[in-house]
């Protein structure tokens, strides 16, 4: 664990500060790390020293998830976040310390115990790993980073994997990297032949959407992997009232948002202000010219059914790797029947989510689209849809705890 005495100039009212300077680029997404390397850019133009500090893995509670960065610059300065804090502080402090004193990248824990969490309001009990990456010769870093903020603009997608830990013995080095391209070329290694392998392997299956993924080798060898493309695209098939409510969702949500109607009313610019593109036009010659990858959702919510069939078969045969049908159960079966007389598979049809939606109870477009969103969100990342509630049986172990506290046999917080 680290436990660094520290005081510095408010640093997380300068990531806040950062953050909100590059949101003012119209590429900029919710996420935390594009704007890290489109500062790192700028550093490595200008040959200036910089330690990048990566979240790789967390186990329990914590205020931020694999993949959060911060950039700490030479003078002190920082961009991105780990989440504030003491986490925020300490790390940056540690960060700051090792672009000054030299020395090589290495991996750091830090565990949030109760009390620290308190100190800042916080409500965590977990551990964060992070890599620290000093880069003292920028140069060096350059293609890597051109080529990831290259993905983010719209270029083939890209994956990122840094050796996290080496086992004893070994000649590897904590920090190396590897990138790993679309068409599995590379740049780079991890220091082993096996280690690249794995890491290519695992890129495929990441890249689709940006995810990111902690290997730990048979070898005792671990790296932390990333991939990186476009931001997620977002197409609203119809312009009525619930794309709408859609639309104001998704921009929230960083999502590149595109609606096709064939009414002028229902796709513009001033229905829809947070939409990159509004098109009017057919829904099979729009959906051929939109910029629709494996990392876009389609959601087909037309004015009516002949409509939403035409639009939900020219979707199927997108790359897109989500496909919801807006409508009731009765609807449903009609459109799948009409896909099934035009030749598409059970598979296919079966991958088309219809109803679409999380089962909230939604009864007015905001509702609705609330519950929609969040299905795409689950599917993007992973999620089952269910609650997170506590179960009854940890919530029994909680109230026995507490007793036993009130009879003094038990400290706050004992596991």
């Amino acid at each position: 664990m680290i436990g660094i005495a520290v005081q510095f100039s408010n640093p997380v009212t300068e990531v806040a500060f950062n953050l909100n300077e590059i949101s003012k680029s119209p590429k900029f997404t919710e996420r935390f790390m594009e704007p890290v390397f489109r500062a790192a850019s700028k550093e490595i133009a200008a040959d200036n020293r910089m330690v990048v500090a990566t979240v790789v893995k967390t186990s329990g509670s914590t205020p931020q998830k694999p993949g959060a960065k911060l950039l700490v610059r030479a003078d002190g300065s920082g961009v991105g976040t780990l989440g504030g804090g003491c986490v925020e502080g300490d790390i940056w402090f540690a960060a700051s310390q090792l672009l000054k004193r030299g020395g090589a990248s290495e991996l750091r824990d830090y565990e949030l115990n109760e009390d620290l969490a308190a100190q800042d309001g916080l409500v965590c009990g977990g551990t964060m790993y992070f890599l620290l990456d000093p880069v003292r010769e920028p140069a060096s870093a350059k293609a890597f980073n051109d080529e990831v903020l290259a993905a983010y603009d719209g270029g083939a997608p890209v994956a990122v994997a840094s050796l996290t830990k080496a086992p004893g013995g070994s000649d590897l080095v904590v920090g190396s990297r590897l990138l790993i391209r679309e068409n599995s070329s590379t740049s780079g290694t991890l220091g082993d032949e096996r280690l690249d392998a794995r890491a290519v392997d695992t890129a495929r299956k990441l890249m689709a959407m940006g995810k990111n993924d902690y290997i730990v080798a048979e070898s005792g060898s671990e790296f932390f992997i990333e991939a990186y493309t476009t931001p997620p695209t977002l197409v609203l098939a119809g312009g009525g009232h619930v794309s709408k409510a859609i639309s104001t969702i998704a921009e929230t949500l960083g999502f590149r948002i595109f609606v096709v109607d064939d009414r002028e009313e229902f796709s513009s610019a001033h229905r829809f202000p947070g939409a990159e593109q509004t098109v009017v036009s057919d829904y099979v010659s729009a959906f051929e010219k939109l910029p629709i990858g494996t990392n876009s959702f389609i959601v087909i919510a037309t004015r009516g059914h002949r409509y939403d069939a035409s639009a939900t078969a020219a979707a199927m045969r997108t790359p897109a790797s989500y496909v919801g049908l807006l409508g009731s159960k009765r609807k449903t079966i009609l459109i799948y029947e009409e896909l099934f007389a035009q030749g598409f598979t059970m598979e296919q049809v079966r991958s088309v989510r219809s109803p679409i939606g999380l089962n909230i109870s939604a009864r007015t477009p905001e509702e609705i689209a609330l519950s929609i969103m969040a299905e795409i969100v689950g599917f993007r990342l992973g999620g089952d849809g269910g609650t997170l509630k506590l179960d009854d049986r940890l919530i029994e172990k909680a109230a026995e705890r507490a007793q036993r506290r009130l009879a003094g046999a038990e400290p706050v917080g004992a596991d």
